[in-house]
């Protein structure tokens, strides 16, 4: 599959609790073969799928068995320990999405596991269509748990088309483009490229350039003050940590099991050499 890692990057690891985002697609299946990713672990974050096109099958050790749509999201807690599986189905001939996660805070981070799935009406004005998947955005709130202030949005922009929201200034926003020239408060913003708004701004301007409906996706949240270690699908405070997350995963234990995948999970990748560095919002 084309997948690009759009977050984090050098020039910046987070943006609110966001630390990474992988934009993927438009991909024919027929040609790929698909997603089909076995049983794995995640640890101290929650993941937010979101499709533009395309059906993913999603199973994890809380006995969750959901479908993940364009226009659905799913939002899972890892806290302590979760598992999964996420296979693209039949019904699917083109696979476009992203995947997000999002950074617990240190309290919060040991939290049950759970899953929620909610389906955002769509908000309309004048030249766009947005669906607020988290948090708080053009009179639609999203009833999703989070564990620090958040936003989460799709915005479509008709050919032409301009749009200022009212932002919480407390917030940074980051803004993905999925197709579309976009401009967001005067920086031009091409496909696959993430725009950066810092703390301050009470509003945001969105304008589309080019002759089709651009589509992008909007996140946002408070400055995360905390360092984070990073580590395959583990986010820790410590290498120590993620040590003791892989033997645990290895060892069959803390990360339940999933039930109704035909096949083996995926083993975890050897650790690095070095030790894991700790990395906050500004690195």
């Amino acid at each position: 599959m084309t997948v690009r890692r759009t977050l984090p990057q050098r020039a910046r690891t987070l943006i609110g609790a966001w630390c990474f985002a992988d934009h993927y697609g438009p991909d024919d299946v027929a040609e790929t073969g698909g997603m089909v990713v076995a049983p794995h672990p995640h640890m101290g974050l929650q993941t937010v799928s979101w499709l533009f096109s395309g059906e993913i099958e999603h199973r994890d050790s809380l006995s969750s068995h959901a479908f993940v749509r364009p226009g659905e999201l799913n939002l899972m807690t890892g806290g302590y320990g979760i598992s999964h599986s996420e296979v693209s189905t039949e019904r699917t001939t083109v696979l476009h999405g992203v995947q997000l996660w999002v950074a617990l805070p240190g309290e919060h981070r040991d939290t049950a596991r759970d899953f929620q799935h909610y389906v955002p009406e769509p908000v309309r004005t004048d030249g766009a269509v947005m669906r607020v998947f988290l948090g708080s955005l053009a009179g639609s709130d999203s009833p999703v748990r989070t564990f620090t202030p958040l936003l989460g949005a799709e915005i479509l922009l008709e050919p032409g088309a301009s749009l200022t929201l009212a932002v919480d200034p407390a917030f940074e926003h980051g803004l993905l483009v999925d197709h579309g020239d976009v401009r967001l408060a005067g920086t031009p913003l091409r496909p696959a490229e993430l725009g950066y708004s810092p703390t301050g701004t009470g509003t945001l301007t969105l304008a589309n350039e080019s002759q089709d409906t651009a589509r992008t996706v909007l996140l946002g949240g408070t400055p995360f003050e905390e360092e984070i270690v990073m580590w395959w699908n583990f986010i820790a405070r410590t290498g120590e940590e993620i040590a003791q997350a892989r033997k645990d995963w290895m060892e069959g234990t803390r990360f339940g099991v999933v039930h109704g995948y035909d096949g083996a999970p995926l083993p975890a990748p050897e650790l690095p050499n070095v030790p894991l560095k700790p990395r906050g919002s500004s690195r």
